[in-house]
């Protein structure tokens, strides 16, 4: 990429936002000037980028016409308010709040989904998809030619960074009190998190669905644009600060060739598939890595056209800000480039 952008990063001071700002770095993106933006007491930080203490500067009034491209990694309700002021400015984004409707800013995974990109129009508004449907978008993506996929049923043991940075450190504290003999007081949870499963992930609809199980559900089904299929997931609360593992059920119409399965696995980009009888774990594996790990196949018990899986993948670095940074690169180099030739 011989040309350089202007980007600005919203939340830039949060977990995914530091991540973003760090591989933006790492990968080398044509960054001519950055722009590091936050909400509230965030403004006024620094950020390193590039061997410089970055000063993060207050969102309100920023002038979005001064950058090309600019990812959202705050809140939703940031998202709402200021992705309608980015598109007015011409300027393209990339959520990952998913803040914005399906149709108003299409969920991308470049390893999936990328030929979308295409048919769309500047200024670009795309979504990068919740962390646990990167993972397993991705995992699913090599095999989707070789099943005709009908179910997809999914149990994601979701980390506690998940809720940012005040989930992570809830868990710190409740984990110090507990191993301190002291009593615990849940603060940020509505019960004790440390060394518990919690069998939901943020409040409930009145048919008991979370918020991120029906993401989850309409994020997928969009991406691989499949009508009869049908997806249910369930999002658990682990005692985990990084990382998301997911128990993963598959059945499809052809019966399973397991051999091809594992071929296709080790043949793609940005999986790690790990052979039995070892598996892979968020600690020791996924966190701090740019692939998703895949271990555990089997077919179903008696039931050839059943798959059964076990994913790994560091939600704040693989699940987030990689996926929204590889989008920009794919814009920049195919899209918001040509704009300015």
């Amino acid at each position: 990429m011989s040309q350089s952008f202007d980007i600005a990063v919203i939340g830039a001071t949060g977990t995914v936002g530091e991540a973003l700002v760090q591989l933006l770095e790492e990968r080398d993106f044509p960054v001519s000037t950055l722009h590091l933006l936050a909400s509230g007491d965030s403004a006024g930080q620094s950020v390193p980028f590039r061997g410089k203490n970055l000063r993060v500067r207050a969102l309100d009034g920023f002038d979005f016409s001064q950058v090309r491209l600019a990812f959202f990694a705050g809140s939703p309700a940031v998202t709402r308010e200021y992705a309608s002021r980015a598109s007015e400015a011409g300027c393209s984004f990339i959520d990952l709040s998913g803040a914005l409707s399906l149709d108003d800013a299409i969920r991308v995974v470049p390893e999936v989904n990328a030929d979308v990109l295409a048919g769309l129009k500047a200024p670009y508004r795309l979504t990068s998809p919740c962390a646990p449907v990167v993972a397993l978008a991705t995992a699913l993506a090599p095999l989707h030619p070789l099943l005709d996929l009908r179910q997809v049923c999914a149990m994601a043991c979701l980390s506690v960074s998940t809720l940012g940075r005040e989930g992570v450190n809830e868990l710190a504290r409740q984990t110090a009190e507990l191993l301190n003999a002291r009593p615990l007081e849940p603060r940020f949870f509505d019960r004790q998190a440390a060394f518990n499963l919690l069998a939901q992930v943020g409040e409930v609809d009145s048919e008991g669905h979370a918020l991120l199980e029906k993401r989850m559900v309409s994020e997928l089904k969009q991406m691989f644009r499949i009508s009869a299929l049908d997806v249910s997931a369930t999002c658990v609360q682990a005692p985990v600060f990084f990382g998301d593992s997911l128990s993963v059920m598959l059945r499809s119409e052809k019966v399973i060739d397991l051999q091809a399965i594992c071929a296709a696995l080790d043949d793609a980009q940005g999986i790690e598939r790990v052979e039995s009888p070892d598996y892979p774990t968020v600690v020791g594996d996924a966190v701090g890595q740019d692939v998703v790990y895949v271990g555990r196949l089997r077919c179903g018990l008696g039931n050839p056209h059943e798959l059964n899986l076990w994913i790994a993948s560091d939600n704040v670095r693989k699940g987030a800000a990689l996926n929204a940074v590889q989008l920009g690169e794919l814009l920049i180099k195919d899209y918001l480039s040509k704009i300015l030739t």
